[in-house]
């Protein structure tokens, strides 16, 4: 809750920054201009943001996007890729132990909160019927290296995948194919270990 918080203070102190700056120009302000169709068409066109932007989108990622600030990835995951992201959402980070996220947010807890982070990251795209597929044609599970360099293993229970970390904790996959310009978020209920 206290990251979630920080979040906020920091959006709310870019906001009252931006309004100050605007305040303090010379020139008239220029009006918005009212959204038109052709400048509706123009956005969608433009389609969705990197990972960081559409997970800053979307407010079941709150915890992620202020981990993946702390840890100093927002430039890593922002860039061309293609990633395949398993995102916990803020149910997942719920499940830690009391104080685990508060404590990986501090900037000595860096380098720990950087390997959890890139555990849930996969070089390539890789869509839920891609993942499916891989699985079926292996027999059942699919085991797939991650940024942080360990490897998760996919399932299918049900019709759910499960992913498997090196611990032998699971997470289901809840969402599939939120997509981005340089990848694809996939959320997951848990969040897996290294």
């Amino acid at each position: 809750m206290k990251s979630k918080n920080l979040f906020a203070a920091f959006v709310l102190t870019v906001a009252i920054s931006a309004t100050a700056c605007a305040k303090d120009k010379k020139t008239d302000p220029v009006k918005e201009t009212p959204k038109t169709e052709e400048t509706a068409q123009a956005e969608e066109a433009k389609g969705p943001g990197n990972i960081v932007e559409v997970a800053v989108g979307n407010a079941d990622f709150s915890t992620l996007v202020a981990a993946v600030k702390a840890a100093g990835l927002v430039e890593t995951l922002s860039g061309e890729g293609p990633f395949t992201v398993f995102a916990p959402t803020n149910a997942a980070f719920g499940k830690l132990p009391e104080g685990t996220v508060e404590s990986l947010l501090k900037p000595e807890s860096k380098d720990a909160l950087t390997g959890i982070l890139t555990y849930h990251v996969v070089s390539g795209k890789f869509k839920a019927a891609d993942v499916v597929q891989a699985i079926k044609d292996n027999n059942g599970s699919f085991t797939v290296a991650t940024v942080q360099g360990g490897s998760l293993t996919a399932s299918i229970d049900g019709d759910s995948v499960i992913l498997t970390d090196s611990k032998g904790n699971k997470s289901k996959v809840v969402i599939t194919d939120v997509g981005a310009s340089n990848g694809v978020i996939h959320a997951i209920d848990t969040v897996v270990m290294p």
